[in-house]
């Protein structure tokens, strides 16, 4: 009863004055978002996850860990009719992501269609956090070694993202270095840069290979790929500081990106830079769709996003770059 108590009031601090937090059957909670998007939702679900791991909770001087499972449910919009309905869709929901092991975000859509969001190719997804887990009881250099060999699981499946990954890593690095930040923060940007595209193994081969442009429908799925990666390797200790570069990179400055719509300083610092420096060779590179752009065409266009898609420091930051990359040429 004490437990449940804390627990209560440690939801709390993670809710707005316009959302309902109520006590369901047993141990469970309903946190009611009003005029939330779905992608807003799954955030807070994957922040409420993060922290309640990492959080120690007291009953009667004994520090005790907890294990959650969170069900995203959007309603009306996942086809649930009256109260019955939803009832039972979180019911289903929370069931399958306890079954999936508990510490787990699971959507309603995952439950109830095959489309791939957080649950998509599970058993490659699992295998691959298996994997990830073992590594990280190595030493540092050898877990390094075992990212990019996971990174070229993906290059496998999508040419352009394996090439992509190592030229990335030296734009975040320089970008990083002229912004002054510490080695720690370089090291962590590095890591970022060579797993932002990791959650595309969930992804369809039809649509990563796809030589015309993306239907709108095709686009939704891809745009899913950060919370997949993301929620492959949050749980990854070494790993921890990475997730948030993973899963916000295609936020926008001004609050148009995806997954949660983050607006300027709210996106973290690591994240632009890694956003910038994903457009920069993406538009520099080759795609199925489109040659490349030149170089000066590409400082183009991301001058044009500077305050809009860009972190307009940033954006001063990689020029600065690139400028001294031509003197040495």
């Amino acid at each position: 009863h004490n437990l449940l108590k804390e627990f209560a009031q440690y939801l709390k601090r993670f809710v707005r004055t316009t959302d309902i937090l109520t006590r369901y059957i047993g141990a469970g909670f309903v946190l009611m978002l009003p005029n939330t998007p779905k992608p807003r939702a799954l955030s807070l679900a994957q922040r409420l996850c993060e922290n309640i791991q990492k959080h120690s909770f007291k009953v009667r001087k004994i520090k005790i860990k907890l294990k959650t499972s969170i069900s995203v449910i959007n309603y009306p919009d996942d086809n649930i009719s009256g109260v019955a309905g939803l009832i039972d869709a979180l019911d289903k929901t929370v069931l399958r992501a306890k079954e999936l092991g508990g510490n787990r975000i699971c959507s309603y859509e995952a439950v109830t269609t095959k489309e791939k969001v957080l649950i998509t190719k599970r058993e490659e997804i699992e295998g691959l956090k298996i994997n990830l887990k073992k590594a990280g009881k190595k030493l540092n250099q050898a877990l390094l070694e075992s990212i990019y060999a996971f990174a070229k699981a993906i290059e496998m499946r999508d040419h352009y993202t394996g090439e992509h990954v190592e030229k990335t890593v030296n734009i975040v690095r320089e970008i990083a270095k002229e912004l002054g930040l510490s080695q720690s923060k370089i090291t962590n940007l590095e890591q970022a840069a060579v797993l932002h595209d990791l959650g595309k193994i969930g992804i369809d081969d039809n649509i990563l290979r796809k030589k015309a442009r993306l239907t709108e429908k095709e686009y939704e799925q891809i745009k899913k790929h950060p919370l997949i990666g993301a929620e492959i390797i949050r749980s990854i200790h070494f790993l921890k500081d990475v997730v948030p570069y993973i899963l916000y990179h295609h936020e926008r400055y001004d609050g148009k990106g995806y997954v949660a719509g983050l607006k300027g300083d709210e996106i973290p610092l690591g994240a632009r830079i890694l956003a910038i420096a994903d457009v920069y060779q993406a538009l520099i590179s080759d795609r199925p769709y489109r040659k490349a752009y030149s170089k000066k065409k590409t400082v183009e266009i991301i001058k044009e996003g500077s305050g809009k898609q860009f972190d307009p420091i940033v954006v001063k930051a990689l020029l600065r770059t690139i400028n001294k990359n031509r003197k040495k040429d």
